[in-house]
């Protein structure tokens, strides 16, 4: 294998990437045609030798061992993914890395059985059994089975799965486990563990995936199980293959307005957050902060209850009215939702809402009134279909409230839920959570790569939808308005994590300075004088 040999492998990090994530579906095709235009192993090879360079490198970047003390345990299973192992297995052992593989199930596939031939070949050592303990070894490889597993692990391959996610929970300074495509166990569509969802997984430190990325990989606990992602294409272009992306800022950066010397306030629109029933302005109030330090020129809270402050002293730029005070009509975008409650006047102001052609925010009470108001529904429906589409910003119990389902059934398929929410509303959909996914309704779909726990404390979705609302007013589209927001929102906790300030302890309210500094940093830099 000539090219598998000589050619250095490419391997892309998927951060700031709009990388295209492939379906398991997705991955056949390409895999078949690309199979059926190559010499006979080729795709295993090259798979094999990617994961060794990427392996090599980690081991050459550990100075506080010697590389001829390093030792690698792999772990084969008895289809592809084993093979995969067998190639990477020789590779290292023929650069003089101190290799063991296990194989408690000899491979099977015409493939995996060149690799075998191949590595007994090269003296690999190749075992049946696991040791007692791995503790001798630098990294663990798991290529036991990858995507399209239709079972729970069982066996020596849950009981291993369980060794090697040990290892990765204890944080190794130096090594780790890294996994073969998939971490074995896991759905590659989507993010959820095979079987009943209680079954044994791999939890690895590192993923190298072939041919493409993968939705698993970057949503639901697909993100905590992968750990960081290396993408090997191996010759096989994929790029046309899916409408689902991994967002970027190439995605939506060129939409954000130019901040030319001759603009004013008024350039940047005016948003207003409408919320905020008796004992509840605190919401809005947060929303409307975000959506000051997201660039918009102007913003209102437009407050549903009385008892309210008659300005916000952190921020006197916020205006403060009561609801009828305040001539919706004439904003250039609407967040709804943060505090309004359930009341009956809650619900007509949502109607009212819904008639205005103002681009529209969605979000908590909004949410939950939708769900259980039919003609709130249909009114919402009508607006997308007209070409008006409105963005909702569900977390799983809202979205499940939505579909008429449960919080579980919408996790077991996020994608999934996001698309038939899409469809169902004609709306544009940001279902949050771990991934966060954007799904339009003409059918694109992305999942959001940034944010971490850091997000998990009361407020931050108001800040979201405060960051989004923001953009709408500078006049981005429904969708790239919704890919900003989430990035941003996701990236300031990485940021501000990174610092020290997360993910412990982070509160809602500090993400909006940092959503300023990175929306400068990333898409205004100072001008030259």
């Amino acid at each position: 294998m000539t090219d598998a040999e000589n050619t250095p492998p490419t391997l892309i990090d998927p951060h700031q990437r709009a990388l295209p994530l492939l379906t398991l579906t997705d991955l056949r095709i390409a895999e078949a045609q690309a199979a059926a235009a190559l010499p006979q192993h080729t795709l295993m090879a090259r798979a094999g030798q990617s994961a060794a360079s990427l392996l090599d490198e980690q081991i050459t970047r550990d100075t506080s061992i010697a590389r001829s003390k390093q030792r690698v345990w792999l772990i084969a299973g008895p289809g592809n993914n084993g093979g995969d192992a067998l190639v990477l297995a020789t590779g290292l052992h023929k650069t003089g890395i101190a290799v063991e593989l296990c194989m408690p199930v000899e491979v099977k596939p015409d493939d995996a059985r060149w690799a075998l031939d191949a590595a007994r070949a090269a003296g690999v050592p190749i075992t049946t059994a696991p040791p007692a303990s791995l503790d001798g070894y630098r990294w663990l490889v798991d290529g036991m089975f990858g995507i399209g597993l239709k079972r729970p692990l069982e066996g020596v391959f849950a009981s291993v799965a369980r060794q090697l996610s040990q290892r990765a929970k204890a944080r190794p300074r130096k090594g780790g486990v890294l996994a073969l495509d998939v971490p074995s166990g896991l759905d590659s569509d989507t993010g959820t563990i095979v079987g009943d969802g209680d079954g044994a997984a791999v939890h690895a430190t590192h993923t190298i995936t072939f041919i493409g990325a993968k939705p698993g990989l970057f949503t639901a606990q697909g993100r905590d199980l992968a750990g960081a992602v290396t993408v090997a294409p191996i010759g096989v272009d994929s790029s046309q293959r899916t409408s689902v992306q991994l967002n970027a800022p190439e995605l939506f950066g060129a939409f954000l307005p130019p901040r030319d010397f001759a603009t004013n306030k008024g350039t940047f629109g005016s948003l207003a957050v409408v919320g905020g029933d008796s004992g509840m302005c605190g919401a809005p109030i947060l929303a409307a902060r975000a959506a000051l330090f997201s660039g918009a020129g102007k913003v209102h809270v437009a407050l549903l209850g009385d008892g309210a402050p008659p300005y916000d002293p952190p921020h006197p730029e916020l205006m403060l009215h009561a609801l009828d005070d305040l001539p919706l009509d004439r904003m250039d975008a609407l967040a709804v939702g943060c505090g309004m409650g359930h009341r009956e006047s809650a619900t007509r102001v949502m109607h009212d809402v819904l008639k205005l052609d103002v681009p529209k925010l969605f979000d908590a009470d909004a949410l939950n009134l939708i769900a259980k108001d039919p003609a709130l529904a249909a009114e919402l429906t009508a607006r997308g279909v007209q070409g008006d589409p409105c963005i909702l910003t569900p977390h799983p119990l809202e979205a499940a409230r939505l579909l008429g389902s449960d919080a579980p059934g919408v996790q077991r398929d996020r994608l999934g839920a996001a698309r038939a929410l899409a469809a169902r509303f004609a709306s544009v959909v940001v279902l949050k959570g771990t991934g966060t996914i954007i799904a339009a309704p003409d059918g694109r779909l992305a999942i959001n790569p940034t944010g971490n726990a850091a997000l998990a404390t009361g407020g931050t979705g108001d800040v979201l939808g405060g960051i989004i609302g923001a953009l709408l007013a500078q006049h981005l589209p429904r969708y790239e308005a919704a890919l900003a927001g989430v990035y941003l929102h996701g990236l300031a906790a990485d940021t501000l994590s990174a610092q020290g300030h997360g993910p412990a302890g982070l509160t809602a309210g500090e993400l909006a300075p940092m959503v300023r500094t990175l929306l400068n940093r990333l898409f205004y830099p100072p001008a030259h004088t």
